[in-house]
């Protein structure tokens, strides 16, 4: 029903004001009695061999929703009845912020890919961990956190860290957001000795709580083998507990959209099938080169059941959609389970 009615629909409308509008309508559904109950028995699968056990945490299953789609922790209750085995929230930065300047947020029907430019738009920590405190328990909640675009270099870690401890008694992972393309002072975000000072700052915040919890770090799919090599080294230096490959791309090589479409679009980070290869090259050299010395949440152009089986097959742990829950609906998180099992 989704691709045949209700995707041909929303694709009339402008991205980012239908993801609004879908946002208000599953909000409203899910407030009719019996709605949520529906919507769990089409497509929760409840099986204990999807469980998967990792950094301390026991995911129901291994198909997560990744970061960006509920920016402010406003649906993940309601997002948690498509049958998620976790969500992650954020980006989340310290104030509020509006982000670059609209229109930000393009499809590229032909390529099933989205290119986007928001500029880490979101209501800020208090809104977060506000709409954190109505959590109901039924799903693992990670927060992606990330530094304000008119943040000070030398000011970057403290910003990680207000977010850091504001939301540790809220979340159940971290996620480092340091490889986005769509943020200034990009360059310093990606510097290893910055790297080790960050991550050594935000280790040293999660041993001053009774409870630690799991710090990965979210790493580009546009990064060399020697890049590659140093985030390896970087993991076994700090113990942190995993990485998310990928984020968003900057390449628009091996596109079907032409280039005049590709300039009148202009700059940001591309998802969706056409980093599917790519990510899942990161994923499988990360994973052969340490010797899987640490877990990987494989994410990028995940469209079908088979395509999560390949991010796994290479590696992963777990995966999490994002462009492809857009252009599949929601029956793909089922569809993946169905496979893996």
């Amino acid at each position: 029903m989704y691709k045949l009615l209700l995707r041909p629909l929303f694709f009339l409308f402008d991205p980012e004001k239908i993801h609004h509008f879908t946002f208000s309508l599953i909000r409203f559904t899910c407030k009719i009695p019996g709605v949520s109950s529906v919507f769990k028995s089409l497509y929760t699968i409840e099986d204990a061999k999807l469980e998967r056990k990792l950094f301390g945490l026991t995911f129901k299953n291994p198909v997560g929703l990744a970061a960006g789609f509920d920016k402010n922790a406003v649906l993940y209750n309601e997002l948690s009845n498509f049958g998620f085995g976790f969500i992650e929230i954020g980006t989340v930065t310290p104030k509020g912020q509006a982000g670059n300047p609209k229109q930000r947020l393009f499809r590229l029907k032909d390529d099933q890919g989205i290119i986007n430019r928001m500029g880490f738009n979101n209501e800020g920590l208090e809104t977060a961990i506000t709409q954190l405190k109505k959590n109901k328990g039924k799903v693992i909640i990670g927060g992606n956190i990330g530094k304000n675009t008119q943040t000070k270099p030398e000011d970057y870690t403290k910003d990680y860290l207000e977010c850091f401890n504001g939301l540790h008694p809220y979340v159940d992972y971290f996620v480092l957001n340091v490889s986005c393309p769509n943020v200034g002072s990009h360059a310093k975000l990606n510097d290893k000795d910055y790297l080790l000072e960050l991550i050594g700052a935000v280790q040293k915040a999660n041993h001053t709580f009774e409870t630690q919890k799991p710090i990965l770090l979210k790493i580009a799919p546009d990064l060399n083998e020697g890049q590659l090599d140093e985030i390896i080294d970087l993991i076994a230096e700090t113990n942190l507990d995993g990485v998310i490959a990928s984020n968003t791309s900057t390449d628009r090589s091996g596109l079907k959209a032409t280039d005049a479409r590709l300039a009148e679009i202009g700059n940001g980070g591309l998802s969706g099938k056409p980093v599917k290869e790519k990510s899942t090259q990161v994923i499988k050299y990360l994973a052969e080169k340490s010797n899987k010395a640490f877990p990987i949440i494989g994410v990028g152009g995940i469209h079908s059941a088979n395509d999560a089986l390949e991010k796994i097959a290479a590696g992963a742990d777990l995966v999490q959609i994002y462009t492809g829950f857009i252009y599949e609906g929601p029956s793909l998180i089922k569809k993946i389970n169905k496979a893996l099992l």
